[in-house]
């Protein structure tokens, strides 16, 4: 960095190598080109160049890496390029039937198996797994913009465009001159640059999916409406209500209504919901979590009487409780 500076200073050097990194392959060199900027800015030429703090800010020179070159990043590109080839193989005459059948809306239950195989790798800590299903995922998104493209609506590079263009308006903290204090401040930014691109909603509602689970859908719902302030002042008083619709459950449960029922346990969902949130929990999250928890101690009970060659329907109440407990103890 010094040499960098002392280069510029004697008007010797204006671009060069700065670092070159080995890579499988190859090597991966960074380009800089020196210029007279404030150390303290950092903004996106019209080059897409990033000026980035990187040197004496006495001299105000900073670093400007300009691009990135050689054979690591060329095989890269082509890797990319390579799994487009494919999708667009598969999608041809020439290519698989299955995959010439499929559809926007015969791939929803694919993709979102894929997005939960993601997420079981990612409570796994299994990285290789992670890289696989990661790799599916992307798949996806290139067979989905594949269709959209014989369709004539758009192509894998105008997604590309629109998420990078996205990202860099999304962050004006970033790529711009805009400060920020805190992540609460960049989510607030987020959401007021949002609704300048989309427009005003009708609802604060807006724009939360569907399909999304119930449990996160509630939890979403909530937290929109407490960014206007509708919402408990305190966690007691949930608990409050907690114990009132708990109480209409218990009482809606002898006269055997069954849309009653669900509607008072639809109630109950609903205020836990809320406790979890107030406590900073995302409930999905939370029962997910429980959920494998069950899994893994009752494979403890099923292990364990599989050992002694015994049928787990022959098992007494008494005897899982112990094993249970057991499973628990050495959590």
């Amino acid at each position: 960095m010094k040499r960098v500076q002392k280069a510029k200073k004697r008007g010797r050097v204006s671009r060069g190598v700065w670092k070159t990194l080995p890579k499988k392959g190859g090597e991966l060199r960074v380009t800089f080109r020196v210029i007279k900027k404030c150390a303290k800015c950092e903004k996106v030429n019209p080059r897409g160049m990033r000026y980035v703090r990187g040197a004496c800010k006495r001299r105000r020179i900073v670093l400007c890496f300009s691009k990135f070159s050689g054979i690591a990043m060329k095989k890269r590109s082509e890797n990319f390029k390579e799994l487009i080839s494919i999708v667009e193989r598969l999608r041809s005459p020439q290519g698989c039937p299955w995959d010439r059948e499929q559809t926007t809306e015969s791939l929803r239950t694919y993709l979102i198996e894929e997005v939960y195989e993601i997420i079981e790798a990612i409570e796994r800590g299994d990285s290789e797994a992670l890289k696989e299903e990661l790799g599916d995922l992307l798949f996806h998104i290139l067979f989905l913009s594949r269709i959209a493209e014989e369709r004539g609506e758009f192509d894998i590079w105008e997604v590309i465009d629109r998420i990078s263009k996205k990202m860099v308006g999304r962050h004006p903290h970033v790529f711009g001159e805009k400060n920020v204090l805190s992540s609460t401040e960049v989510e607030r930014n987020w959401s007021d640059l949002k609704e300048k691109e989309k427009g005003h909603p009708k609802s604060i509602l807006d724009g939360i999916p569907l399909r999304l689970p119930a449990l996160l859908r509630a939890y979403r719902v909530t937290e929109r409406a407490s960014r206007v302030g509708f919402d408990w002042q305190k966690t007691d008083d949930v608990f409050e209500k907690l114990d009132e619709e708990i109480e209409e459950l218990h009482e809606a449960l002898p006269r055997g209504d069954r849309d009653q029922i669900e509607d008072e346990v639809g109630d109950v969902f609903f205020v836990l919901v809320n406790i979890a949130r107030l406590s900073g929990i995302n409930p999905e999250e939370a029962l997910r979590g429980t959920t494998n928890k069950f899994i893994k101690r009752f494979r403890h009970i099923e292990k364990t009487f599989r050992g002694s060659h015994k049928r787990l329907k022959e098992a007494s109440l008494e005897e899982m409780d112990r094993l249970w407990e057991r499973a628990k103890g050495e959590e």
